[in-house]
């Protein structure tokens, strides 16, 4: 098991190891989530576990707290997307790209020719042809988008050596009983609650009634409503989001792979099976240009160590078919040209009935 690179306490390390999804979803959340380290062996009260949850996600150690929302459950849609940009215009090219809102993340990442890779997010589908048009006309550079034909696998955890290490703790069974509904659309309610907690719960030790005063709700309405959206999908999970760079996880490695059509979905489950693989779709091909189909991301706290985690992804991918020198490569991030997040407000009020 690995050590992070800050400074962390026992107590920090049983926070980012037990909390990283199955976070309860009650008034008072901060007491049975105590009460279930002490029974790990942490001793802690509600107050002082709100307090240092508090102070993680002010040092930075934690991105925020609270509910992951699943942008796609909530309306609209985002794409993948890359383009070369020449070395001695890369600035240039960054600056141009970046200025559309609708990009909500650019990284540059090692590859001999599509050096520049972002993620645009949109509220009606229709648009993502019309932002990639006009970032092309603005750079003169092509674009190929790789929008998602398959999720396989979307739930990155980042584990430490100290308690619960195996980040085995699940407290989503508490709170109410809810029955999720098929609806894809939002209410009014339901949007403006979404809007409230896409950047985080109060970090309070009644974060779900302080924002039920902040959208004019019953707190009894946004446990119920926010425990339901995790069971339909509109909420992937709730609870703390590290930092993965603050906790020594700096290398991020996108392995991409030429997986014959027919083994695909086989493949893509194996593949989504260890617990190092953080993301890992299936994405279409751009002829003459990028033959890869499948995309793994993996997280490592040194290029030796992604490098060795790339290599069992492909053990595993050689169990299926004779995988060639060809069939795949690593596209390791080299620096953030953006992240603002995928913002929901356009999205979420496209979807509101």
């Amino acid at each position: 098991m690995i050590q992070a690179d800050a400074d962390l306490s026992r107590l920090d390390r049983a926070i980012v190891n037990a909390f990283q999804g199955g976070f309860p979803v009650v008034g008072r959340p901060f007491e049975p989530a105590a009460a279930a380290l002490r029974e790990r062996g942490v001793d802690v009260s509600a107050a002082d576990l709100c307090e240092r949850v508090r102070t993680l996600d002010e040092e930075g150690v934690l991105s925020r707290f609270g509910a992951l929302v699943n942008a796609e459950e909530i309306g609209g849609t985002a794409t993948l997307v890359a383009m070369h940009a020449p070395p001695e215009r890369f600035d240039e090219v960054a600056e141009q790209v970046n200025a559309h809102r609708e990009v909500a993340h650019n990284y540059e990442r090692e590859h001999p020719h599509l050096n520049m890779w972002f993620v645009v997010s949109v509220a009606d589908e229709s648009r993502v042809e019309e932002v990639l048009g006009d970032i092309e006309a603005e750079t003169g550079q092509a674009t190929y988008n790789m929008p998602k034909r398959r999720e396989f696998h979307v739930g990155a955890k980042f584990l430490l050596d100290g308690p619960i290490s195996d980040g085995d703790l699940d407290l989503s069974h508490l709170g109410p009983d809810v029955e999720p509904t098929d609806a894809r659309a939002l209410t009014p309610d339901e949007r403006d609650l979404v809007m409230e907690i896409q950047g985080g719960l109060p970090i309070t030790e009644t974060p779900y009634a302080d924002v039920a005063e902040a959208v004019g709700q019953d707190p009894a309405w946004v446990v119920e409503t926010i425990k339901r959206f995790n069971l339909e999908g509109k909420v992937r999970r709730v609870g703390v989001i590290p930092n993965h760079y603050a906790l020594g996880y700096s290398e991020n490695g996108m392995t991409v792979w030429n997986v014959p059509d027919d083994l695909v979905m086989e493949v893509g489950p194996e593949i989504a099976s260890l617990d190092f693989v953080t993301h890992c779709y299936r994405r279409p091909r751009h002829e003459g240009v990028w033959p890869y189909n499948f995309f793994a991301m993996t997280h490592g706290r040194s290029e030796a160590e992604s490098e060795a985690r790339i290599e069992q992804v492909r053990e595993v991918m050689s169990d299926y078919w004779d995988v060639g020198d060809d069939d795949w490569d690593t596209l390791f991030s080299t620096r953030i040209l953006k992240k603002t997040g995928i913002r929901l407000d356009e999205r979420a009020e496209a979807n509101t009935k």
